[in-house]
């Protein structure tokens, strides 16, 4: 066992040599500076008094023979990339006395299979337990407000997670490639899903966004083969790139009537979807947006849409008949697709518009004005 001290006033601040395999911090040592036990291969033990608040920045990364760690109630920091890559890692208890886990804290930690967040952290930094593929549960509590970009990517072994109520923010890749993930719920306060937050969760078969949700980023369902079904949010206008691209297992979806634009590809490849209605507020249907539906047998194109981009149903082989607003602007190759026939219809101008609702009104005040004489 070697016993190691203070070096600069109450830190050890000098690099461990890389043989050293059990070590015994001294009491009165309040922090474990930045890279001090990086790579130590060998290391298996390690033994850290209550006297130690900070962990700094990869501090034990690499430390692929650490098995277990206890971390004293006096540590309030752990710093970025802190344990980072210590693959032999199977468990390790962070005190409540912790406010803060840096970025890259646990990352390629591939042993570690569970691991409870203490109360007063507020946020998951980015990356921080990215490719944690053993991770099968993990307890975040009330006080997080953030779960950062890439948190936790390509856990794999990860099947459900409970976000409290309290994360208004999600960040992207925040859950890419969780190929285990069955089901997840977004918190009620979260207004924004990033970019890419649930590409490649190929296992999740159901998820509930809540109607505070304005906006669903680019590719963030991308691939989610095992989706069935999705009620998009009453308040989101638009449905982003690649949104939902290849997710092959989705038959229907709900739009609902404040989206006005549906971005590029963000249906393609859905080859189970076999109809969808389109609400009378989008305006316009972007570059590949329903590309290779192969099911897709019936569309309404609403009035109020006015361009339909190139490619937008193109190879949707058993789409045979779509009626078109006599208005709308159609792309090339749109609708491109063997023995399809298009029809236009004839929308209502805005001159016609104007007219109808002008003898509503006429008609409205003359029955004021009888109605008044009686």
């Amino acid at each position: 066992m070697t016993r190691i001290g203070p070096d600069i006033g109450t830190a050890i601040t000098t690099r461990c040599s890389k043989e050293v395999t059990e070590v015994e911090i001294e009491n009165g040592v309040t922090e474990i500076r930045n890279n001090v036990f990086e790579d130590c291969t060998n290391l298996i033990r390690v033994i850290i008094p209550d006297s130690v608040m900070v962990i700094g920045k990869q501090a034990f990364a690499g430390c692929t023979g650490l098995t277990n760690i206890e971390l004293p109630n006096s540590v309030m920091e752990i710093g970025s990339g802190a344990f980072g890559g210590c693959t032999g890692l199977t468990s390790i208890k962070i005190p409540n006395s912790v406010k803060e886990i840096g970025s890259y804290a646990f990352k390629r930690c591939t042993g570690l299979t569970s691991i409870k967040i203490p109360k007063h952290v507020t946020k998951t930094g980015d990356w921080t337990f990215w490719g944690c593929t053993s991770l099968t549960s993990i307890k975040i509590p009330n006080s997080v407000t953030k779960i950062g970009e890439s948190a936790f990517e390509l856990c794999t072994g990860l099947t459900s997670i409970k976000i409290p109520n309290s994360v208004t923010k999600i960040g992207e890749h925040a859950f890419e490639s969780c190929k285990g993930l069955t089901s997840i719920e977004i918190p009620k306060h979260v207004t924004k899903i990033g970019d890419w937050t649930f590409w490649g969760c190929t296992s999740l078969t159901s998820i509930k966004i809540p109607n505070s949700v304005t906006s669903i980023g680019d590719c963030t369902f991308f691939g989610c083969t095992g989706l069935t079904s999705i009620e998009i949010p009453k308040h989101v206008t638009t449905i982003d790139f690649g949104a939902f691209q290849n997710c092959t297992g989705l038959t229907s979806i709900k739009i609902p009537n404040s989206v006005t634009n549906i971005g590029e590809s963000a249906f393609e490849g859905c080859t189970g979807l076999t109809s969808i209605k389109l609400p009378n507020s989008v305006t316009n249907i972007g570059a590949s947006a329903f590309e290779n539906c192969t099911g897709l047998t019936s569309i309404r194109i609403p009035d109020s849409v006015s361009v339909i981009d190139e490619r937008a149903f193109y190879n949707c082989t058993k789409l045979k008949h779509v009626t078109v607003p006599k208005e709308t602007t159609i792309g090339e190759k749109a609708f491109f697709a063997p023995h399809i026939k298009i029809k236009r219809r004839r929308g209502v101008g805005c001159f016609k518009l104007l007219l109808l609702f002008t003898i509503f009104f006429l008609l409205i005040f003359v029955l004021i004005q009888f109605l008044a004489k009686i």
